[in-house]
């Protein structure tokens, strides 16, 4: 029989955690597979690791990795994925604005031949702002990258065990688990969901993780920005150049005279901003590279529960076994 585990990233969700247990369990025990569920603590600060222990500790299916701090949301993904069993692995948030009910529509692509099942929401319940930025993100991101990236499917999918180990053995720390999904190609698919508001508590992913993240998209799925710095400074060159074709017309041939402090002030304000932007843009993509070549792991586990033998050597333990 085929086993289905769901991987479910959580960071202080004491509020809901008993909640989305109880739903994340009934769907899968009503489909006919064999199920695990691996949950990813990422540094909770609450009463999420102690209810996490209770679960596990009641039910031998539910496996836990403990992070030893917090590592970010695609880190925390990254880690179920690494130790993860089973045929096919399904990914949701652990707010349950993802709903455990959409399981059985994504196992039913999955069973149709498709790699990948990802959720596209259909109606974002977040404010009129933080829709906006995040209609944004993703056109910037699809006019960037060469990657097919389809819109509004973040990490609500399903994936087959051939695809996650694919994942697994991609290197980079900077991680984008939609970007990633996309690169691996083949057979793939969207359906629609109605995205449920937050079920309780405020989002756990502040703004500045959301910019985080949404940089480590761009950066890491496209070169484009690196290319855009090199067309601004020859555009700059370029209209340089014809300013002191005009300049020395001026001087030379009319004799006309020429008020400089402005138009200078104006120049070197207007290249010092473009220097700065090609120096900021080629200094992410620097400083990507200094992570990768460090080598130190993305994430770091404090302990494990429920999980099968062999799999906690997937990761990095903080006692060193």
């Amino acid at each position: 029989m085929s086993i289905l585990t769901a991987v479910v990233p959580v960071y202080n969700e004491e509020s809901i955690l008993s909640e989305l247990n109880a739903r994340l369990v009934d769907v899968l025990e009503s489909m006919p597979f064999e199920w695990r569920i691996v949950y990813v603590d990422d540094g909770s600060r609450d009463g999420t690791p102690r209810l996490l222990a209770e679960m596990a500790g009641s039910e031998a299916r539910i496996g836990v990795v403990h992070l030893s701090r917090n590592f970010g949301q695609q880190e925390a993904i990254s880690a179920g994925l690494a130790v993860a069993p089973g045929d096919a692995v399904v990914v949701l948030d652990g707010d349950l604005q993802d709903p455990p009910e959409v399981i059985p529509s994504l196992v039913e692509k999955w069973e149709a031949g498709y790699g990948v099942v990802y959720a596209i929401k259909r109606d974002r319940k977040e404010g009129p702002v933080k829709r906006w930025l995040f209609s944004a993100f993703y056109w910037l991101l699809r006019k960037l990258s060469p990657l097919e990236i389809p819109s509004d499917a973040g990490n609500f999918s399903l994936m087959d065990r051939s695809v996650v180990d694919l994942i697994n053995r991609m290197p980079e720390r900077h991680r984008y688990v939609s970007g990633l999904r996309a690169y691996v190609g083949g057979p793939q698919i969207g359906i629609e969901f109605e995205r449920a508001a937050r079920f309780a508590g405020e989002p756990r992913q502040s703004p500045r993780k959301l910019l985080r993240m949404a940089s480590d998209a761009l950066f890491a799925f496209s070169d484009l920005p690196l290319r855009a710095a090199s067309v601004m400074g020859f555009v700059v060159s370029g209209v340089a150049f014809l300013v002191l074709v005009d300049v020395l017309y001026k001087r030379l041939v009319t004799g006309e005279a020429i008020l400089g402090w402005a138009s200078v002030m104006t120049s070197v304000l207007f290249l010092g901003g473009i220097q700065l932007i090609a120096l900021g843009v080629i200094g992410e993509y620097i400083g990507r590279i200094y992570d990768e070549t460090k080598g130190r792991p993305s994430v770091v586990v404090a302990s494990y529960r429920n999980l099968p033998a062999g799999t906690p050597a997937a990761l990095p333990r903080l006692d060193g076994e």
